[in-house]
C-alpha cells in the first residue's frame, strides 16, 4: 500500500471526481488522471483507478437500477467491446498525447456544435446507429488506452432524446460493463498487484461516498441545467486533453 501523504493529497480529490462522474456527471473522471499523474505513472494510476471504477459502478447500478435504455445499451455495448479489445492489441503502439488530443478536439468540436445550433434556432441533430457503433467503439478505445472513455460516449448520448436519469443511468450501465470488460485485459497487462490493490481498498470510503453525492445531485439539478453542465464539462475535459496531448507530444 502507498503510504506517502503527498499521493492522497492528489489521490483523495481525484477519487472524488471519479465519484461525481459515476453518479452521472459523465467525464469528470477524466479530471482525475492528470491530478494522479502528478504522483503516479499514468500505468499505475490507471491500474488504482480500475478497482475503485468496479466498485463505484455497483454502487452507482444500485442507484440507476433498470433506468437506463436498454435499446441505447444494445446499441452501444457491441461496439465498446470491439474498441476495448482493439485498445489492448494496440496498446504498445499508441500514445496516451495522440489519444487525448484527438478525443479532445472531438470534444470541443461537439460543445461548440451544441453553443451555434443553440444560437441559430436549430433543430439538434439525432444521432443513428451508425454514430452508436463509431462513437461506442470510440470510447471503449480510448477507455482502454487512456481511461477516456466518457466524452465519445457524450458525443453519441447527448444527441439521444433522453431524460436526465436515463441519460445518467444509461452511461453509468454502459461504462460499469466496459470496465468489468477490461479487467481481464488489465490483468493480462500486469498492471494489477497487491500494492495497487491495497492502495484502491483505501481510496474505497472516498469513491462510495462521492458516487452517492453525485447521484443525487443529478437529481436535484433540473433537465436543462443538468445537461448545460453535461456540456460544460466536455468543453473543460476537451481543453484539458487537447492540453495534455500537446504538451505531451
Amino acid at each position: 500500500m502507498i503510504v506517502d501523504p503527498t499521493f492522497y493529497v492528489a489521490a483523495v480529490p481525484a477519487t472524488i471526481l471519479v465519484g461525481l462522474s459515476k453518479g452521472g456527471f459523465t467525464g469528470l473522471s477524466i479530471l482525475a488522471q492528470p491530478l494522479l499523474a502528478l504522483v503516479l505513472s499514468p500505468i499505475q494510476a490507471a491500474a488504482i483507478l480500475l478497482p475503485v471504477l468496479i466498485v463505484q459502478d455497483v454502487v452507482s447500478l444500485y442507484a440507476y437500477w433498470r433506468r437506463w435504455n436498454r435499446a441505447e445499451l444494445m446499441r452501444t455495448l457491441p461496439g465498446a467491446l470491439a474498441g476495448i479489445l482493439v485498445g489492448y492489441l494496440l496498446a504498445a503502439s499508441v500514445s496516451d498525447a495522440e489519444v487525448a488530443l484527438g478525443i479532445g478536439l472531438l470534444s470541443i468540436a461537439e460543445a461548440g456544435r451544441k453553443v451555434l445550433t443553440k444560437r441559430l434556432k436549430r433543430p439538434p441533430g439525432v444521432a443513428g446507429p451508425i454514430s452508436a457503433g463509431l462513437w461506442s467503439m470510440v470510447s471503449g478505445f480510448t477507455s482502454m488506452i487512456a481511461n477516456a472513455g466518457g466524452p465519445p460516449l457524450m458525443i453519441y448520448l447527448l444527441r439521444r432524446p433522453l431524460g436526465v436519469q436515463q441519460f445518467a443511468a444509461t452511461a453509468v450501465a454502459f461504462f460499469a460493463v466496459v470496465n468489468w470488460v477490461k479487467l481481464p485485459f488489465f490483468l493480462a497487462l500486469g498492471q494489477v498487484s497487491a500494492e495497487n490493490l491495497s492502495t484502491s481498498a483505501v481510496l474505497l470510503p472516498v469513491a462510495i461516498l462521492a458516487t452517492f453525492a453525485g447521484v443525487a445531485l443529478v437529481r436535484r439539478v433540473p433537465a436543462d441545467r443538468f445537461f448545460g453542465v453535461v456540456y460544460f464539462i466536455l468543453a473543460a475535459v476537451g481543453v484539458k486533453l487537447v492540453y495534455d496531448g500537446i504538451t505531451a507530444l
